[in-house]
């Protein structure tokens, strides 16, 4: 990974991440572990997450701190959010991450599989946001950072119930970004291109995607993690401290 720079107002920062043990997520948790910064994250993935914290720590850096939690059960997502403020001071820095791109056909989707993607990609980015906000008043102010996509500003076919989650993250993000200004909290959005993750290479990336990007994005090369990362650290530090109602799009000029 080549160097990220320096925010110095990131040490000692406390910050929360959804689904921070593979991909996307374990970049952020990377990064900012790698700023100094105190972080905890969920996900479902207790091995690979575990494993993180292992390598993370292995490298004399400050090892994050993990919890198993379904983010789609709200009342658990809520008591380990709780549970890690009280551990390590309240949050200062929130990253709603997590989220899953599944292909569905629109005539296959039932009332059962809707409520299930609402209930992972769109319900809990309001109730994490709803946990930090006492911990972000009493602090003075903090950092919201919702992750939306690419997907319905390019029109992609294949996930209309992920696009529309999707979608409502702008709204969520610009509603809150009024509500929350006034006690210095900063809510912004992430709009991610096609990066490569793992779980992208072993699904979807194949020799036509490879022309598809090649011809879509204006810049050349593989959208990355760590190119993602980067974002979320600004806006994470005080360097970003006049931004918020924004959305940040790292798609290498896909859109």
């Amino acid at each position: 990974m080549e160097q990220m720079a320096n925010y110095p107002s990131l040490k000692g920062r406390r910050v929360f991440v959804t689904g921070g043990g593979t991909g996307i997520g374990e970049a952020i948790v990377e990064a900012f572990v790698a700023q100094g910064a105190v972080v905890a994250f969920v996900d479902i993935a207790t091995q690979a997450s575990e494993a993180l914290c292992q390598r993370l720590g292995q490298l004399g850096q400050h090892a994050p701190v993990f919890r198993h939690c379904d983010i789609t059960d709200i009342p658990a997502l809520q008591r380990t959010m709780a549970e890690l403020a009280a551990q390590l001071g309240d949050f200062d820095v929130l990253v709603n991450n997590a989220a899953n791109d599944q292909r569905h056909d629109i005539q296959d989707v039932s009332l059962d599989y809707w409520n299930e993607r609402i209930a992972i990609n769109q319900r809990p980015m309001f109730f994490t946001c709803q946990a930090v906000l006492p911990g972000m008043k009493k602090n003075g102010g903090g950092s919201i950072i919702n992750f939306s996509s690419m997907s319905w500003h390019a029109k992609g076919a294949g996930y209309p119930v992920y696009a529309t989650t999707k979608a409502a993250v702008i709204g969520l993000t610009r509603s809150l970004a009024r509500d929350l200004g006034p006690f210095g909290v900063r809510v912004n959005t992430v709009t991610p291109g096609w990066v490569m993750t793992q779980r992208q290479i072993d699904l979807w990336v194949n020799d036509e995607a490879e022309v598809e990007i090649g011809k879509a994005q204006c810049l050349p090369g593989k959208l990355m993690p760590d190119d993602v990362a980067r974002m979320v650290l600004f806006l994470g530090a005080d360097d970003s401290r006049m931004c918020t109602a924004q959305d940040f799009v790292v798609d290498a000029g896909w859109t």
